[in-house]
């Protein structure tokens, strides 16, 4: 009972620590809060009120019907001009498009030539060019196929693929942005907010302290781990409940106690990892340095931003004993799939087991750092 009681008074004393520290305080409300809006919404999912000029030189009903396919809130209306303005207005930064209709492009159309026209893309406009110049090739393909189909027969397919959006019906970016966010933020914040704990202890002179009392370096550390892992968690679940699902409106499919299960075991081995780190970093800067080190490799590696089958097959069994491949398979089968415990119990065993092992680790290096 005693240790018990030490471990929960240090906790408390480290949640006192953190509430006298306004530089922690706002980089957790800024990740779990606006980094979740801004990577959700950052990327558009199609070009908003871009800017396009035409040089019409068909001037017939194909080309018309292409002009008038350019609508709000995604284009302003169409600036029609004439071959020598195309550069000029893109130099000056007034077009973000311009788009070239050749002579005797509807004839040729009709003839079966195959015409083409020219798209010129001002790429540093990065997330209008991004989006906006698949948007307008399926724009002059739709109205040209549509007007094509009232001139000559289209030969029927023998074989049409039917295809069925699973979880993301409407292909909405900020679904996955939003979710993969909160995930990501709870890795970084976890090992930040436990490394920067020991590094505070040691620049403070509290560590001095905490050594001459009756307290071992195991109840140091799980006080650490529980305070601060229950800070992000409880942070993690406000971001999920108010920020995703009520201000983004993005629907949550599975059980959100379910994940947090989840999130508590990966949150015990990356706050193991916080402490191991800050043991081994002398200052704050170090630790960030160390944090930059493997916290990126963690995320892309891990199968966050990329599908991790489409990675090497060695690198695919190396990331097995990451804690963040089992944790984003987990959070992203709940949140996105709706998945249950009979499908993610083995990422919920896998987290136990590295956790455990990071745990053990990082209480090694702990005694050896406090001798």
């Amino acid at each position: 009972m005693r240790k018990l009681s030490n471990i929960l008074h240090l906790g408390i004393k480290e949640l006192r620590s953190l509430y006298r520290d306004p530089a922690l305080l706002v980089l957790i409300l800024y990740s779990f809060t606006l980094s979740v809006y801004s990577e959700a919404m950052g990327v558009p999912e199609a070009p908003f009120r871009a800017t396009i000029a035409v040089v019409d030189e068909d001037r017939s009903p194909v080309s018309q019907r292409i002009l008038n396919a350019f609508q709000l809130p995604f284009f302003v209306p169409p600036t029609l001009i004439t071959p020598a303005e195309m550069d000029r207005g893109m130099d000056a930064g007034r077009f973000t498009f311009t788009l070239n209709i050749p002579v005797s492009f509807q004839q040729d159309l009709l003839a079966g030539r195959r015409p083409q026209v020219q798209l010129n893309v001002d790429a540093t406009q990065v997330s209008q060019a991004f989006t906006g110049a698949g948007h307008i090739q399926q724009i002059i393909s739709s109205e040209v196929g549509a007007f094509v189909e009232r001139y000559r027969s289209v030969s029927a397919q023998p074989i049409e693929a039917v295809v069925r959006m699973a979880y993301n019906p409407n292909l909405v970016r900020s679904w996955f942005g939003s979710i993969n966010s909160v995930i990501s933020n709870i890795t970084m914040l976890s090992i930040i907010l436990t490394g920067a704990a020991l590094i505070r202890e040691r620049e403070h002179g509290t560590i001095e302290h905490l050594l001459v009392m009756p307290i071992t370096p195991f109840e140091i550390m799980l006080a650490k781990v529980w305070s601060m892992g229950l800070v992000v968690l409880a942070a993690s679940a406000f971001s999920l409940r108010f920020v995703v699902e009520g201000w983004l409106q993005v629907p949550i499919q599975g059980s959100l106690a379910l994940f947090l299960v989840g999130a508590a075991l990966h949150l015990f081995a990356t706050t193991s990892m916080g402490i191991f780190f800050g043991t081994v970093a002398r200052s704050m800067p170090q630790l960030g340095l160390l944090i930059i080190l493997v916290l990126i490799p963690l995320q892309i590696l891990s199968g966050g931003t990329t599908p991790r089958e489409s990675m090497p097959e060695l690198v695919q069994n190396l990331m097995l004993a990451a804690p963040t491949t089992h944790f984003i398979e987990l959070a992203q089968a709940i949140l996105f799939r709706g998945a249950g415990l009979s499908i993610v119990w083995p990422s919920l065993l896998a987290l136990g087991v590295i956790g455990l092992a990071f745990f053990v680790g990082a209480l090694s290096r702990l005694r050896k750092s406090l001798r």
